[in-house]
């Protein structure tokens, strides 16, 4: 199973939550199964996001995307993202 790993730093959780929010509508139209939002237990603006996803080229294309890269900005990330495209090698009981 193909998964996308995305961190980033945000200005404001809250401010950046509803634009997450609204472009749930995109993931799915380009391959997200849905997936996880972590936070940082430190750091509330660290945001560390897990999403199953169909095709790891298709979502690549997307993550590479100006479309992509424009709502990022409006939404307030405050960083440059670290991205991991993963296949799943084991699944440990425990």
């Amino acid at each position: 199973m193909p998964y996308l790993l995305i961190r980033h730093k945000v200005e404001d959780y809250a401010k950046w939550k509803p634009f997450f929010d609204e472009h749930g509508t995109t993931r799915k139209a380009e391959g997200s199964k849905g997936g996880y939002v972590f936070r940082n237990a430190d750091d509330s603006n660290e945001i560390v996001m897990l999403f199953e996803v169909e095709d790891l080229e298709r979502i690549r294309r997307f993550v590479e995307s100006e479309e992509l890269r424009e709502a990022m900005q409006r939404s307030g990330v405050a960083d440059e993202p670290d991205i991991y495209y993963l296949d799943e090698a084991d699944r440990p009981s425990a």
